[in-house]
């Protein structure tokens, strides 16, 4: 069995288990191999009354890669004699000293027998705490740092996971079954201002397959007080063009990240025909006008975003709009859409605001993740204005059959 194989089962193993879950949730090194599981880095203290780390080990039962309750009380360790603070053998513990090869390379030393007071262990979860805790608690009073719960980052290979490391915040939230509806999206980003570099760093902590980066413009200065992330002056300096500052940021925690360094035009433009769905964060109305009715023809669903502040006594108002379209719905286009060019504009001051430009990027892949099932959508609204000095989001562009 590959290693890819044996990770997706554990991982299914681990999400259909609630006490697999919840060891992993609190931080310790659990792993399986050939129905054990193991616990590593468990401290204990040996006859010469040090801190060591051993590994707890338990037969697994499961049915349809889901644990079951535990058919005995009985784990095995590898590591050292356990002994109590005082340097004794934890003779009430210990029933066996033998060993049991678990897999090449890895033998156990001990056999460990401690029944419940129920006469048996519910799950997983309250068998191994329960032995874990009769070592390190020896092993506190001589070390009160020492813990079996590390949180060790768990690392995932290409043929795994689009993740460089494993995805905890939602099995802690419980949630992984959900996030993976986006798992075989493909999405593009044009236009890496403000608003499209928090899409991409809001988008880069979910599963979508690909994600392709299109902007023809350097990163400065300016750039670096609307977007996320802290660039210092020297990655200023090397003058990095957009795609590939973020594209290197974000690969650093997932793969897949696919950096175009190209403005969008009629001669290009069919490089989103492969994509999925694309978030349009561009002032340029001409290129927007362009791409929007190529997007339309080819059924390509799409959210344009939009910000408008201006400075009235010396404090700021406007808005930041999201405006939806899909196959079914998209004649509001030339009514939501303004294509003028604000860099033609020469009133506009193209106001910039990191905060707002966060909110309109949230706002907008909420309302993604809706169209894929992610969250619930009620309204199914196509086009949504958030008002900053009332702070009201108005809903609009409501099919009829909602």
């Amino acid at each position: 069995m590959s290693r890819a194989v044996w990770f997706s089962m554990y991982i299914e193993l681990i999400n259909r288990s609630p006490d697999l879950t919840r060891l992993l949730n609190e931080g310790y090194e659990i792993d399986e191999s050939n129905g054990f599981l193991l616990i590593n880095h468990v401290p204990y203290v040996n006859a010469n009354k040090q801190v060591m780390y051993g590994t707890l080990v338990s037969r697994l039962t499961i049915s349809n890669n889901t644990t079951l309750r535990p058919n005995d009380h009985i784990a095995l360790w590898i590591g050292e004699y356990p002994c109590d603070y005082n340097g004794s053998q934890l003779t009430n513990l210990v029933i066996n000293t033998n060993s049991e090869q678990i897999r090449e390379g890895l033998v156990t030393t001990h056999t460990f027998s401690q029944k419940p007071q129920e006469g048996y262990y519910e799950d997983y979860y309250q068998k191994m705490t329960q032995y874990v805790h009769m070592l390190d608690g020896h092993a506190h009073a001589i070390q009160p740092e020492a813990t079996a719960t590390t949180f060790p980052v768990i690392k995932l290979t290409p043929e795994e996971s689009v993740f460089c490391y494993i995805d905890s915040a939602s099995s802690r939230a419980g949630i992984t079954f959900i996030n993976e509806k986006l798992k075989k999206t493909r999405i593009a980003i044009v236009g890496l201002g403000g608003t499209g570099s928090y899409v991409l760093d809001l988008v880069s902590k979910t599963s979508v397959e690909e994600i392709h980066l299109f902007d023809g413009d350097m990163f400065l200065q300016h750039n670096a007080f609307r977007s996320p992330g802290a660039p210092s002056s020297d990655d200023l300096a090397k003058r990095p063009t957009k795609v590939g500052w973020f594209s290197e940021s974000y690969s650093r925690m997932r793969r897949k990240i696919i950096p175009h360094h190209q403005f969008m035009d009629e001669t290009n433009v069919t490089a989103l025909r492969h994509v999925d769905f694309v978030f349009l964060c561009l002032d340029k109305g001409g290129s927007k006008r362009m791409i929007m009715t190529y997007l339309i023809e080819n059924n390509i669903k799409f959210i344009d975003v939009g910000m408008g502040l201006r400075n009235v006594d010396n404090a700021l108002t406007g808005s930041v709009r999201l405006t939806t379209f899909t196959p079914s719905y998209h004649d509001h286009m030339t009514d939501r859409i303004s294509f003028n060019d604000e860099e033609d504009n020469v009133y506009s001051t193209n106001i910039q605001i990191a905060d707002l430009n966060a909110l309109n990027a949230a706002l907008a892949v909420v309302k993604w993740k809706k169209m894929f099932g992610v969250y619930h959508d009620f309204t199914k609204e196509h086009h949504a204005v958030y008002q900053v000095s009332t702070n009201v989001i108005s809903n609009e562009e409501i099919p009829d059959e909602t």
